[in-house]
């Protein structure tokens, strides 16, 4: 059977690929079986199907978009026989928006997903042997109410095409505006937020920043809460210095209970790129504060920190019970941002040192020590495989524990080496893409450390991403 370009297939899916995809194998009928029965599949080995939106378990009529050889992206045309995985999801949207990949699948399902995704990519990457890996395993951690977790959402502005306003989020890999204010995802106020705001830009004819003429005023809007503190933060991003009628604006946005902070920013470079470099306050505070245990923070709205604060807290408390400190102990925190894990940790250890190559991130952490009356925590600003080693080299500092917390492309490798010859007794390694994560860890087991233990924690729930924190000793020769 030759598979091309539109053809309408129906096929059983029996598997869920990294991306969240659903993976059907399709089989070949006899060579004198009619054309219906060959569209309808029949037994034909080695060739695959990629299908966005289905689910393990379905079966499901799809139209094929890109043919290969022995293998085919598809799209969903139908559900045939729905999954017992398959459930409604909770946005109209999650087909259009790529935000979530895993809205149709059951939460439990989802776990077992994510944790088997961690599984293989520390088997086949990392090089480890299955029987050790699934021995130190530990089972993911999960939220009780995997909804309206996130504390921090970016909507952009443009118009559809009746030139009309609209905001919401991104198709899958484009730029073309899904409209919609009511994400499942994000906190409640964001719909009241979002609808303020096209009201006003309506009224007071503000115009919408255009991607291809780089034209228009208003390019984002950034909207962030505390959960722990119930404060709310707006942001609005501007193509421009100043927002028309902007006092009128902030006058609807402060009667939302909990309005604490109205700003805008300033960006009118001819970049994707978010936000700009400057913070002008139109009302209130330029941060508000959120909590992570017993610790304090103070956000704004450049600061990084992470969307899900449950989960977050879950998390760091994983870190600290695998990092296993009894008070004595001098604990480094790479990657350390505006010193989440380290402030976490510092109420435990001895000394604690954090580095972060972003210097108002480093300015937040020391605001947040002193906020939190935290004495034992220095801060450093610089790239971590650069601060590392010449703190070692040239000041002899040592540590106990290393914990590391890198972006997406984990650890650079000048940084891995100086862990290794700073030879501490544990590293805690916290990553968010476990890919990278069986690189870096396949590097540290050759060079004298084993991993103890690992567990997943689902800090993104309807999407295929997951963190993971791992124990690792130095082994004892």
């Amino acid at each position: 059977m030759d598979i091309k370009k539109n053809d309408i297939l129906t096929v059983e899916i029996t598997d869920t690929g990294t991306e969240g995809e659903g993976i059907g194998k399709l089989t070949l009928p006899a060579p004198d079986a009619a054309d219906t029965e060959e569209k309808a599949g029949g037994k034909a080995a080695g060739f695959t199907l990629f299908v966005k939106d289905a689910v393990i378990g379905d079966t499901v009529q799809v139209k094929v978009m890109k043919a290969k050889k022995n293998y085919a992206y598809a799209k969903l045309e139908k559900v045939i026989v729905p999954s017992p995985f398959r459930v409604q999801p909770p946005c109209a949207f999650h087909r259009q928006c790529g935000g979530c990949q895993l809205q149709s699948l059951s939460y439990e399902k989802q776990l077992e997903f994510k944790q088997n995704k961690i599984r293989n990519n520390l088997v086949r990457i990392g090089g480890f042997d299955p029987e050790k890996i699934d021995a130190c395993m530990e089972p993911i951690i999960g939220m009780e109410d995997p909804w309206h977790y996130r504390n921090k959402a970016q909507f952009p502005f443009g118009y559809d095409k009746e030139g009309n306003v609209v905001t919401g989020f991104y198709a899958g890999r484009s730029h073309t505006i899904i409209p919609n204010t009511d994400c499942a995802l994000g906190v409640e106020e964001n719909q009241q937020i979002l609808e303020i705001i096209l009201r006003f830009m309506k009224k007071y004819g503000v115009s919408a920043y255009e991607e291809v003429s780089g034209k228009g005023l208003l390019r984002h809007v950034l909207i962030r809460k505390g959960f722990a503190s119930g404060q709310l933060m707006v942001c609005l991003i501007i193509n421009g210095k100043k927002l028309p009628e902007e006092q009128r604006l902030v006058d609807e946005l402060w009667k939302i209970p909990g309005m604490t902070s109205v700003s805008v920013n300033v960006n009118m470079e001819r970049t994707n790129v978010i936000m700009g470099k400057k913070v002008r306050v139109l009302k209130g505070e330029e941060k508000i504060e959120d909590s992570i245990g017993d610790v304090v923070f103070r956000i704004s709205p450049l600061s990084f920190y992470q969307v899900n604060p449950v989960q977050t807290r879950k998390l760091y408390g994983q870190a600290l019970e695998y990092a296993g400190l009894t008070g004595e102990e001098t604990v480094w925190d790479l990657y350390c941002g505006i010193g989440t894990i380290s402030l976490f940790l510092a109420q435990k250890a001895k000394k604690v040192y954090g580095v972060e190559i972003v210097p108002e991130a480093i300015a937040d952490a020391k605001e947040n020590a002193v906020r939190n009356e935290i004495t034992n925590a220095e801060f450093y600003v610089g790239k971590a495989e650069e601060v590392l080693p010449r703190k070692y080299e040239e000041d002899g500092v040592y540590a106990d524990v290393i914990v590391v917390d890198p972006p997406r492309k984990g650890c650079d490798e000048k940084c891995l080496e100086t862990m290794v010859r700073m030879r501490p007794g544990k590293i805690v390694y916290v990553s968010c893409d476990s890919a990278t994560l069986g690189r870096d860890l396949k590097y540290l087991g050759e060079n004298g450390y084993e991993v103890k233990a690992w567990r997943g924690c689902d800090m993104f729930p309807g999407t295929v991403h997951c963190e993971v924190c791992v124990e690792l000793w130095r082994k004892v020769l």
